[in-house]
């Protein structure tokens, strides 16, 4: 549905440190980073834009990558920890959701809640 998302982060270089470690485990890279901006997505194909924030970052967003399998999700969860994010729901089934909703959420270093998903 979309081509891009931008969200604006208080500070690039730990939002980087975060995605990085977030979103190896789903398949997602860092594209490219300079001072203005970072880009995550399939190797050539950054989708997911940083851009710092001028002044205070805005009300928290809520992203949602989709994982191949429980385990990427797993690594989601434990790689987003050790870079900064804060638990916002450990991997696990979500039936209310879904019978085969198996999710994790965290918080970005902005606030943001990030999750990953697997529906298999």
């Amino acid at each position: 549905m979309y081509d891009h998302v931008g969200v604006k982060v208080k500070d690039l270089d730990a939002a980087v440190r975060f995605y990085t470690a977030a979103l190896t485990p789903l398949g997602h890279v860092l594209c490219c980073h300079d001072e203005g901006s970072a880009g995550f997505g399939p190797k050539g194909a950054p989708a997911l834009w940083l851009y710092p924030a001028k002044g205070a970052a805005g009300a928290g967003t809520h992203l949602a990558f989709r994982a191949g399998n429980h385990a990427a999700v797993d690594g989601f969860h434990k790689g987003g920890l050790k870079a900064g994010g804060r638990d916002n729901g450990r991997p696990g089934l979500r039936a209310d959701y879904s019978p085969s909703y198996y999710a994790a959420f965290l918080f970005d270093p902005d606030g943001n809640n990030v999750e990953a998903v697997c529906l298999k």
